[in-house]
C-alpha cells in the first residue's frame, strides 16, 4: 500500500515538481560554480547503496561528510533557502520512482556514519525504505547524536500507516523541525 500512495503522489507532483526543478537548477548555477543536482552514495534499505539526488546546496568541493560536521560557510546564499524550505530534497522523486526511497521513512544517511547504520540495524530500522522526510526531521532530532535518532526513527515501525505519513508530510510542509543542522 505504502509503495502504491508513493507512486500515485509522485505521478501528480511531477507535472509541477519538474518544471520547479529546472527553475531552482538554473538558479543553483547562476549562484554558484558546479553541478545543480547532487549525487551522492547513501544507504538504503537493508544497508544496499544507491545514489541519493538533491538541488546542490554547498558549495562544489565541500567534503562528503554529514550535514552537521559542515562549515556553516559551505553552504550557498540560494543553499540556505533551498534548506529551509527543504525544495533541495525535490529530485528525490526520482529515488522514490526507482523504489529507493519513500516520502516518508529514516533520512537515509552516508556509508561513514557506521555507528547510525549499526543502532538502525539493531532496531530494524533498515528494513524499510529511507524516506525524503520523517518522525526525527519533524522532531527536530538531526543525525549529529546517532543513537536518539535511531530509536526515534524505530518509533516510526509501530506507526507506518497512511494517516502516519499525511501527519508527517503535513508537518514537514509546514515547517516542523529543522532536520540537519549545519555545525557552527
Amino acid at each position: 500500500m505504502k509503495r502504491t500512495v508513493d507512486l500515485a503522489v509522485c505521478l501528480l507532483l511531477f507535472p509541477i515538481a519538474i518544471p520547479l526543478i529546472m527553475v531552482l537548477a538554473v538558479l543553483v548555477r547562476l549562484t554558484s560554480r558546479g553541478p545543480a543536482i547532487l549525487r551522492q552514495t547513501r544507504v538504503g534499505r537493508e544497508g544496499r547503496l544507491f545514489v541519493c539526488y538533491k538541488l546542490r546546496t554547498m558549495r562544489t568541493g565541500t567534503r562528503d561528510t554529514p550535514t552537521h560536521m559542515v562549515n556553516p560557510g559551505a553552504v550557498t546564499p540560494v543553499g540556505r533557502y533551498l534548506r529551509r524550505s527543504k525544495l533541495d530534497e525535490l529530485p528525490q522523486i526520482l529515488n522514490i520512482l526507482r523504489g529507493e526511497m519513500s516520502f516518508v521513512g529514516p533520512r537515509p544517511c552516508l556509508p561513514s556514519q557506521k555507528e547510525l547504520i549499526q543502532f538502525r540495524r539493531d532496531l530494524g530500522v533498515d528494513r524499510i525504505l529511507p524516506g525524503i522526510t520523517g518522525v526525527a526531521q519533524i522532531s527536530g532530532v538531526d543525525m549529529s547524536n546517532p543513537e536518539k535518532l535511531a530509536k526515534l526513527d524505530a518509533t516510526y515501525l509501530t506507526d507506518m500507516t497512511v494517516k502516519q505519513d499525511i501527519k508527517i508530510i503535513l508537518a514537514t510542509a509546514f515547517g516542523s523541525g529543522q532536520g540537519d543542522q549545519i555545525r557552527g
